[in-house]
């Protein structure tokens, strides 16, 4: 077993107000999200259950989290691999649904992330086509460590090259 890596995080709800949670509407969602060293971050609830459009909703911090870890795998191998990226923009998309109890989950979470290269060779001389980027986008899904927790799927559908 490898090196074992642990996270940090004090959530504080900060939507008492008065009532407390007197009753489904007496109270607001909002919280903050402190990690050491690092500014706070607003978190709500989706706005469907009454949270402030202007905050963070963890169901979108949950599809920020695979694309971010998708990402940064992919730069990695691509560096190892021989290819030069300049530019890295995933369109990222989840779908989440909610059962009549109210419970729910994720069905699935779509990263589209569009590449731009600063060369159309590696570094060994080989083209850089749209299979070996997808082998390496494949490599990176295989190494995601937030792709491998979830249990739903994680598509990538990278963009083609220009």
């Amino acid at each position: 077993m490898g090196p074992l890596h642990t996270y940090s995080a004090t959530i504080t709800w900060t939507g008492a107000g008065t009532a407390g949670t007197a009753s489904y509407t007496s109270y607001s969602r909002n919280h903050e999200v402190e990690l050491p060293g690092k500014p706070v971050l607003l978190g709500t609830s989706d706005p469907a259950f009454r949270g402030e459009p202007g905050r963070y909703t963890p169901e979108e911090l949950l599809v920020v989290a695979l694309s971010q870890c998708h990402m940064l795998w992919f730069l990695h191998l691509a560096s190892t691999t021989g290819i030069t990226v300049t530019s890295y923009v995933d369109q990222a998309g989840g779908t989440m649904r909610v059962e009549a109890q109210g419970a729910g989950q994720f069905t699935n979470v779509v990263l589209r992330p569009r590449l731009e290269l600063g060369s159309t060779t590696t570094r060994t001389g080989e083209p850089v086509t749209d299979e070996l980027v997808a082998d390496v986008h494949a490599r990176a899904h295989q190494h995601c460590f937030i792709a491998r927790s979830v249990n739903f799927p994680v598509h990538v559908d990278p963009v083609p090259l220009d």
